[in-house]
């Protein structure tokens, strides 16, 4: 059993209720899940034609997003770091003595092996146990 259980998630995926039933089970009593979700700001040429408060305004909508999601799970606190998720999910995980992290991964394809995919950077970098669904 874990105390604390770190749940990466994506916005565009929604968060998994297998995750959080996974989450549940493995918890300790008196242990605690979070949702995690990172979120990556544009980058390169792009981002110079692009103002602060667009940015700004894009992070703060995609965090109401991300409480509204767990909104239905008061056992879920949310939380949302700036980041490539993979690096967010790992740094988080040891900076906060996290005992397990779940993460969701897809069936691999050409590009996950060339570039590696969240959940490959995650087992391959994290401080704990990783549990990983697909």
């Amino acid at each position: 059993m874990y105390r604390k259980i770190i749940v990466g998630l994506s916005l565009e995926h929604g968060i998994s209720e297998s995750a959080l039933e996974v989450a549940r089970a493995l918890r300790a009593d008196g242990g605690e899940i979070i949702a995690l979700h990172a979120y990556e700001p544009v980058q390169g040429s792009v981002r110079a034609y692009l103002d602060e408060e667009v940015v700004e305004g894009a992070y703060k909508r995609a965090q109401a997003q991300l409480a509204e999601r767990v909104a239905g799970a008061p056992d879920v606190t949310p939380v949302m770091l700036r980041g490539h998720s993979g690096r967010a999910i790992t740094d988080y995980a040891e900076k906060h003595g996290a005992d397990c992290i779940i993460v969701g991964s897809h069936k691999p394809g050409l590009s996950d092996f060339l570039l590696g995919s969240t959940a490959a950077r995650v087992v391959r970098h994290a401080p704990c146990a990783v549990h990983v669904l697909r």
